[in-house]
């Protein structure tokens, strides 16, 4: 695996809030902290942002946040409107909150979504080519939604995209699975935490 330039490189942490991970979290009961534990995908993560930063590199924190009264959000998609109704990922609540063992520190960037991809009506690519990055490290939940369409928008962009697997989670296994062997194999590397720890 080819060595990261931090000054060209940037690591994505998409959608790791309560919500999404904490046991008591809004998503819970699909599986979601589950799958999280299973992948030790806070460890990995944390593990990799530490590294990051220490070697100056971007880290930047999507999170997905639907507006108080949810007015705004579109719900054009059983996802979105459900996210409306369940109250889940709300701004301002516990659930939307970073958790806890991956806040955001100072220097680091934060990226605000109500859409699958991190790039869907934010900055983040803005961001992106202000730091001068084209590549981007990318970690997180879900797998196969927000991280999988993170990836493809990255790709049609221009954007070398490298996914952690194990640093991903979702609701199970083979949803997993299938995201990472098929679709997130023809949009970039797919690598594992200790390679990319040995590559930073």
């Amino acid at each position: 695996m080819k060595k990261f330039d931090p000054k060209t490189s940037a690591l994505l942490i998409i959608d790791m809030q309560n919500d999404v991970v904490h046991p008591k979290g809004g998503w819970a009961e699909a599986g979601s902290p589950a799958h999280a534990k299973k992948q030790n995908a806070v460890a990995h993560i944390k593990a990799i942002t530490l590294r990051a930063r220490r070697r100056h590199m971007p880290v930047i924190h999507v999170l997905h946040a639907v507006s108080a009264n949810g007015r705004d959000a579109r719900q054009n998609a059983p996802l979105f409107r459900n996210l409306v109704k369940t109250g889940h990922n709300r701004a301002g609540s516990w659930g939307a909150e970073p958790f806890a063992a991956l806040k955001p520190k100072a220097g680091d960037f934060i990226v605000y979504k109500q859409r699958v991809s991190g790039f869907q009506g934010t900055d983040l690519e803005n961001k992106l080519k202000g730091l001068g990055v084209t590549r981007l490290l990318v970690t997180g939940a879900w797998t196969n939604f927000a991280v999988e369409g993170t990836c493809r928008d990255g790709a049609d962009l221009g954007y070398a995209v490298t996914l952690v697997s194990d640093a991903t989670c979702t609701m199970n296994e083979e949803w997993q699975r299938i995201s990472v062997n098929y679709a997130l194999t023809m949009l970039g590397d797919v690598v594992n935490t200790a390679e990319v720890l040995k590559a930073l």
